[in-house]
């Protein structure tokens, strides 16, 4: 195996990068000021652009390069299939979301995700250094204007048999992402998301000796131990989210960051309440009693995820913690609330130190 340092610098000359390291793509917290920090410190920011319009994405990749010269990846979820609604489970999920939040009104889950075709052509009009895909494989139709572009595809994987299928589709490389990560899990079959949850350093070496394209860790990394034990089990390079979300620049409300800090690995749980698809959050009274018995099953993404916007607006209001949306990962308790600039200096020196 080549030594992690030269598999690192070998991956940061193929991709134009200072240091090894990757803002996770977080839709909904990951403006301009976060990736651009990353970036001017070396690495590569990220717009997870789920969330985003086709102008919104536009709009974000200009606020990027008004503030660096540095690269980014924009991510994309790859459609599910449309949801199979029932009119009796959205009920028994409304009026429990009645009791906390304000009434869920009938049309909720209504919500039908952004124009995926739409949003493809603002990425590529954007011109990123890397598009990255989740929660499956962009198509072959995709692909071939992404490559045309000569854009890099990074493809998140979570399981062996994932890491396989994006290498044979062409991948340039693979982002392997662990069940510590924070946020949605990645797997393209949702149903099998927990089923399938593998912690991040039983996945990366398996993924190492059977793939040839560079893998790219996330999950549970949060300082320079992580980086180094990702780069010697066979990484190229890393990439971090709740670790930098603790950082003025990530802008997340304060209640979000003081939890995040406050979070041991323990306290946080997969959760399918907020938005149908699981989901890494900082356990709360809502997330926990969704997961109690006689609880409504969620309904699919998005149908939930209309249906809990109400609570979930209310409890970003109000700052409460019980009710909160707040994906974090495992790691959470180790990110710092530190410039991202510091942060980056910081976590690479940790990194070369162990690794010399």
């Amino acid at each position: 195996m080549t030594p992690p340092r030269a598999r690192a610098e070998a991956f940061c000359h193929r991709f134009g990068l200072g240091v090894p390291i990757l803002q996770a793509p977080m839709a909904g917290a990951c403006p301009p000021e976060l990736a651009a920090a990353v970036a001017n410190a070396g690495g590569l920011g990220g717009l997870g652009a789920l969330l985003s319009t086709p102008d919104g994405i536009a709009d974000w990749a200009a606020a990027f390069r008004s503030r660096s010269n540095g690269g980014f990846q924009i991510n994309l979820w790859i459609p599910d299939p449309d949801p199979v609604r029932d009119p009796d489970l959205e009920a028994r999920q409304r009026s429990f979301l009645d009791s906390w939040g304000p009434p869920v009104p009938a049309e909720a889950g209504d919500a039908a995700p952004l124009d995926f075709a739409d949003q493809c052509a603002a990425v590529l009009a954007a011109g990123p250094a890397v598009v990255s895909s989740i929660m499956g494989l962009y198509p072959p139709s995709v692909l071939d204007q992404i490559k045309a572009q000569g854009i890099a595809w990074f493809a998140c994987v979570t399981t062996l048999a994932e890491g396989l299928a994006a290498e044979a589709a062409g991948a340039d490389a693979i982002i392997v992402q662990g069940a510590e990560a924070g946020g949605h899990r990645g797997a393209f079959d949702a149903s099998r998301a927990e089923g399938q949850a593998v912690g991040l350093f039983s996945l990366l070496p398996i993924l190492a000796d059977r793939l040839t394209v560079p893998l790219i860790a996330t999950g549970g990394i949060a300082d320079g131990r992580g980086i180094a034990a990702a780069l010697l089990l066979g990484a190229s390079a890393v990439q971090i989210g709740t670790g930098f979300l603790r950082s003025p620049e990530a802008q997340i409300s304060a209640a979000w960051a003081e939890a995040i800090g406050q979070t041991a690995p323990e306290d946080t749980m997969l959760t399918r309440a907020f938005s149908g698809r699981a989901g890494r959050t900082i356990a709360g009274a809502f997330s926990r009693a969704a997961a109690q018995a006689d609880a409504p099953q969620p309904a699919p993404y998005p149908v939930q995820r209309g249906l809990t916007a109400p609570m979930r607006a209310a409890a970003n209001a109000a700052g409460d913690m019980d009710r909160m949306q707040a994906w974090a990962g495992q790691s959470a308790k180790l990110a710092r609330p530190q410039p991202v600039s510091e942060i980056m200096r910081q976590v690479w020196a940790e990194a070369t130190a162990l690794l010399r």
